[in-house]
């Protein structure tokens, strides 16, 4: 017995050394997935990557040196070991770039996350997914718009994934709860007892570590998502600082977790154009709802507009940011819905049906 003991003893403290070095690994914000996947190669513990120069580090991933790239081996690992007793206390799960239940559809993307970090229903990622994203400046039409495509898309069984931001993330989110908890009220009114007939629920993916949630307004809403069943992911581990490029880089995730991405609302220069832009990379659908080109839309969108002009003018943002607009996606062929029931009748179409520019078959007419 005693035996038996000490071996399970051993073996959990194995698979706790080599939590600790995916974590440390992931962590390594200059490297990319395949680097960090060839540098962990040439791991056997989290103390030995501790004990590597910068230089090694690029070595061993197999990778030309950065000069700008900071490294501190004992802080990383400190930061590391804190980060896995912060998974084990709240109950995140981890999920691993080659594990099974890591999402397919994200597993495909250009640089899927090494880890990612789920706390609620992991299941929910390898489900149906609709991602819908838009402007924190969201006109009331656009408000009315994302609530009622994401209560549709809920109870047609479909998981709404958007990134918790103020404005249309934060009414799809709400939109998917409406839903949910009325298919409960009313499977209990009717004694529903049909699992096939079950609603979706919604994802949320943070730009910050998963035991933090940005922005902080949005904390009881975080609560309402994993009270339902839903789920939140990150890909930053517990304690991780929230950096200004991690906002961006969330928008990859939001759009590789599903096979199409519905843009709500979003004016010249939006992150929800270049979560657009990551879909559109990655051989996924984009779809911009009407709402988007309402009037209030296009007020919005011309007071933006005058604002980012400006900005250009004194340097402060880029010529493409400026020009990054919804009708340029209309100009390549984005399709324009109404609704949820509309948006499924256009994944069926012909791709450029709804386009704004000609069919090339029309152009011999």
């Amino acid at each position: 017995m005693q035996r038996i003991l000490t071996k399970t003893h051993e073996n959990a403290e194995i698979e706790e050394e080599k939590l600790i070095l995916s974590i440390f690994v992931a962590g390594i914000s200059f490297l990319n997935l395949n680097q960090k996947k060839n540098l962990i190669k040439n791991l056997d513990s989290p103390h030995s990557l501790a004990l590597l120069s910068i230089e090694e580090i690029f070595k061993f991933a197999q990778c030309d040196f950065k000069r700008r790239a900071v490294w501190n081996g004992a802080e990383g690992l400190r930061l590391a070991k804190a980060a896995a007793y912060q998974c084990k206390r709240l109950g995140i799960k981890i999920l691993l770039h080659d594990d099974e239940a890591y999402p397919e559809l994200l597993r495909q993307i250009a640089d899927p996350p090494y880890l990612l970090f789920v706390r609620g229903d992991e299941k929910l990622l390898e489900q149906r997914c609709v991602s819908v994203v838009g402007t924190r400046r969201l006109s009331h039409a656009g408000r009315v718009a994302a609530r009622k495509f994401a209560y549709e898309a809920v109870l047609d069984g479909c998981n709404v994934v958007s990134g918790l931001a103020v404005g249309a993330d934060s009414y799809a989110h709400l939109g998917a709860l409406d839903a949910y908890y009325d298919w409960l009220d009313k499977s209990a009114a009717e004694n529903v007892t049909d699992t096939e007939l079950l609603p979706g629920r919604t994802i949320a993916v943070l730009p910050s570590s998963i035991d933090n949630i940005v922005p902080y307004t949005n904390k009881k809403l975080a609560a309402s998502v994993l009270q339902s069943g839903g789920c939140i992911i990150s890909e930053y581990a517990p304690g991780v600082p929230t950096e200004k490029w991690h906002f961006v880089s969330r928008n990859r995730i939001v759009a590789g977790l599903s096979p199409a991405t519905v843009v709500i609302e979003a004016p010249a220069g939006s992150g929800a154009l270049i979560t657009a832009d990551f879909a559109l990379e990655e051989g996924r659908d984009v779809f911009f709802h009407e709402a988007a080109f309402g009037v209030f839309a296009t007020r919005i969108s011309q007071v933006v507009k005058q604002d980012l002009e400006k900005s250009y003018a004194a340097g402060r943002v880029s010529k493409f940011k400026m020009e990054n607009t919804p009708e340029r996606f209309l100009n390549n062929g984005a399709p324009v819905i109404k609704d949820y029931r509309d948006f499924c009748v256009a994944l069926e179409e012909m791709p450029g049906l709804r386009s704004m520019v000609p069919l090339q078959g029309e152009l011999f007419t």
